[in-house]
């Protein structure tokens, strides 16, 4: 079987890693893909978002199997393009509005009964001003659109959010996906991620992880695409996860089909615990980065023989496995980063690693790795128990080196000082 891999982070580097293992792979290509993917699959330099080039590829290579890693190609309609020619696992754009608008998310929970922070949205400038006065603080401002992780903001004044209003609505910081903003109500609690695999028959979670998005420790400082996870995640307790499947995981299904969202692919529902009550943050339309890497570690199951279930709608029908062993990911980043960092620095070490080091911002260039992004590595490793594995994971970090490397310490402190 030949697979394409649309994207080019440490998603895509771990989807590789984990499809690689069935037999029956016989090539596997990653378009654009980045370092890592170099090594272990075949990278082609087509943009993720140049679906002419992609659908050329695939009917010129014979592909079997598209797996599609990142939102922006799927909220542009990749998979309704790919459908007619080739299995492509991924949902289709009118699902990937779930991620690529926040105001269309926010309705279907609302439609649907799905806890989540009261809400209002605008595109008159103006009038969310007018609405600020009403408002609590602190308060969430949100680009409607995709921003890449970055288009949140969680004003503690009204002075705060006038300026998010401004930065987004007129001086357009995130473009497009400025022009609409989603002011919520903000949630006091303890944030955690859950993946589900969903087609028309089933959907089944995860095992749940918990990300560090701030770039510091203690989390501190501005938000990132993601400093590291670990999983599972102890704030979701089996009674808390018992009411996510009651009051979430449930009413998602049947709002997919009371509203026609003929959802295939992966769903990521971003949670928030309140004192014991799951209430949803927000969805994306993929896996998780760097989610992916704690949760596929822990995956017994083949990931092939689940992508195909779900492609052909039999989900219900298969047993998925996964190993109580917890895994941790801590994330290498370039120094700078989320602000301005410099790339093309030489990677040393990755020989030496003991565990797994996912590539994200990386390339290879006449056998040496460079950095190639902000994120540059996820190194993961699973233990028996937590500490085993937070300390697997940051003996690797320690033989990694690259000019500016940077990466929180804390990666699964909180988790494994939890008051039991």
């Amino acid at each position: 079987m030949k697979i394409l891999i649309v994207g080019s982070g440490g998603r895509e580097h771990t989807i590789a890693w984990k499809l690689k293992q069935n037999p029956r792979v016989s090539s596997i290509f990653v378009a654009p893909g980045n370092g890592g993917t170099a090594i272990d699959a075949i990278n082609i330099d087509i943009k993720e978002t140049d679906f002419d080039a992609i659908e050329t590829f695939i009917k010129k290579t014979s592909i079997d199997l598209v797996v599609v890693g990142p939102e922006v190609p799927l909220v542009q309609g990749l998979v309704d393009r790919l459908a007619p020619i080739v299995k492509v696992f991924g949902p289709n754009r009118k699902c990937a509005q779930l991620e690529g608008s926040k105001a269309f998310s926010k309705e279907f929970m609302q439609r649907h009964h799905i806890p989540t922070a009261a809400y209002a949205d605008f595109t008159d400038a103006l009038l969310a001003k007018e609405y600020l006065r009403s408002c609590d603080y602190p308060i969430v401002i949100k680009a409607d659109g995709l921003a890449a992780g970055k288009g949140v903001v969680i004003a503690e004044s009204k002075a705060d959010a006038i300026k998010a209003i401004k930065d987004m609505m007129e001086t357009r910081q995130f473009g497009d996906a400025g022009g609409k903003v989603v002011i919520e109500q903000f949630l006091r609690g303890e944030e955690a991620s859950l993946l589900t695999f969903v087609d028309r028959s089933a959907l089944i979670p995860m095992v749940p992880a918990q990300d560090h998005k701030t770039i510091f420790d203690g989390d501190r400082g501005p938000n990132t695409g993601g400093m590291g996870t670990y999983s599972p995640a102890p704030i979701i307790s089996p009674e808390v996860m018992n009411k996510v499947q009651t009051n979430i995981l449930d009413r998602i299904q049947k709002g997919f089909h009371q509203d026609g969202l003929d959802f295939r692919g992966v769903l990521f529902i971003g949670l928030m615990i309140v004192s014991g009550e799951p209430y949803v943050l927000e969805f994306n339309v993929r896996f998780g980065d760097p989610e992916t890497q704690s949760v596929l570690m822990r995956l017994e199951s083949d990931l092939l023989s689940i992508i195909e279930a779900v492609c052909d709608d039999k989900l219900s029908t298969i047993d998925i496995v996964w190993s109580d062993d917890p895994v941790v990911c801590v994330v290498l980043a370039s120094g700078g980063y989320p602000g301005a960092f410099e790339n093309h620095k030489v990677i040393t070490g990755l020989d030496k690693v003991m565990n797994l080091a996912f590539h994200a911002g990386t390339k290879l260039a006449d056998g040496i790795v460079y950095t190639n992004g902000g994120r540059v590595l996820g190194v993961a490793a699973r233990g028996k128990t937590l500490e085993e594995a937070i300390n697997k994971a940051y003996a690797d970090v320690e033989v990694i080196d690259f000019e500016g490397k940077y990466f929180r310490r804390d990666i699964g402190q909180k988790a494994l000082h939890r008051p039991s």
